[in-house]
C-alpha cells in the first residue's frame, strides 16, 4: 500500500486542484443548467456580444456527462500531476488554462465566419484533459511509456489522445462539435515542439540583440601595430 501511494500524484498539487475544479464546476453546471450553468459553458454568441467574456476560461471546468467528469478528472490528476513533477506548478497551470482558453477564443472567432457555430455551446473539461494527455505523450517523444499496461512510445500515447478527438468527430459526423479540441491539439503540438510565447519572445530578443551587435561592429576598426608609438602609448583608447 505504501508503494502504491508513493507512485500516485499528491492531492495537494495544481493538477489535483484542476481536477477538483472540473468536478465542482461540472456538478454546479448540471444542477443549475437553466440558470447559472448556461453562463459557464462556452457560447460564442454570448462572447461575441460581450455578455460573457469569462466563458473561454470557465468552460474549461465543465463537462456534461458523468463519464466525462470522471475520466477528465483522472487525466488532470494523473497526467497533469506527472507533467507538474517535471514542469513545475506554474508552467502546468499556465499551459492547461492557456491552451484551453485560447482554443475557446479561436472557436469564438471562427464562429464569426461559420454561422452554425454561433448557437452552439461547448464544454471544455475534455479539451483541457486532452491537451494535458497529448502534452504528456509528446514530452516523452520516442521514449517508452505505457497505455493501460501496454508499452507505447510517447508519440504513440499522444496519437491515442488525438484519436479520441477524431472518434468523437466521426460519431458526430462533423468536426464542429470538437473544434475546441482540434484547436487545443494544434496549440499543444506547437507549444511542445517549438516552445510557448515566452520562448518565442526570448528568441526574438536574442535575434534583435545579435542584430544590434552586428550593426555596432561595422563601426569598429582594427588598429594595427605601429612601431612609432611607445609601448605605454594610449593609442588604443582612440
Amino acid at each position: 500500500m505504501a508503494t502504491l501511494r508513493s507512485n500516485l500524484p499528491s492531492l495537494n498539487t495544481t493538477a489535483s486542484k484542476l481536477a477538483v475544479g472540473l468536478i465542482v464546476g461540472s456538478v454546479v453546471c448540471a444542477l443549475t443548467a437553466n440558470s447559472l450553468g448556461q453562463w459557464l459553458l462556452l457560447s460564442p454568441v454570448l462572447v461575441v456580444h460581450g455578455l460573457a467574456l469569462w466563458q473561454p476560461l470557465s468552460y474549461a471546468f465543465i463537462e456534461r456527462s458523468p463519464m466525462g467528469v470522471i475520466f477528465g478528472a483522472l487525466i488532470l490528476w494523473s497526467l497533469g500531476g506527472a507533467l507538474e513533477t517535471s514542469w513545475g506548478s506554474r508552467r502546468t497551470l499556465v499551459f492547461a488554462l492557456g491552451v484551453t482558453a485560447s482554443a475557446g477564443v479561436l472557436t469564438t472567432l471562427l464562429a464569426l465566419l461559420v454561422p452554425g457555430l454561433m448557437g452552439a455551446t461547448f464544454a471544455g473539461g475534455t479539451v483541457m484533459a486532452t491537451a494535458l494527455w497529448v502534452a504528456y505523450g509528446l514530452s516523452y517523444g520516442r521514449g517508452q511509456t505505457n497505455f493501460w499496461g501496454m508499452p507505447v512510445t510517447g508519440n504513440q500515447f499522444a496519437a491515442i489522445g488525438a484519436g479520441f478527438v477524431l472518434l468523437n468527430a466521426a460519431f458526430a459526423r462533423s468536426v464542429l462539435p470538437v473544434l475546441p479540441d482540434v484547436f487545443a491539439l494544434t496549440l499543444t503540438f506547437v507549444t511542445i515542439r517549438f516552445g510557448g510565447p515566452q520562448v518565442w519572445f526570448l528568441r526574438a530578443s536574442n535575434w534583435r540583440l545579435h542584430r544590434q551587435l552586428r550593426g555596432r561592429a561595422k563601426h569598429l576598426r582594427v588598429i594595427g601595430k605601429d612601431r612609432n608609438h611607445p609601448p605605454d602609448s594610449d593609442r588604443y583608447l582612440q
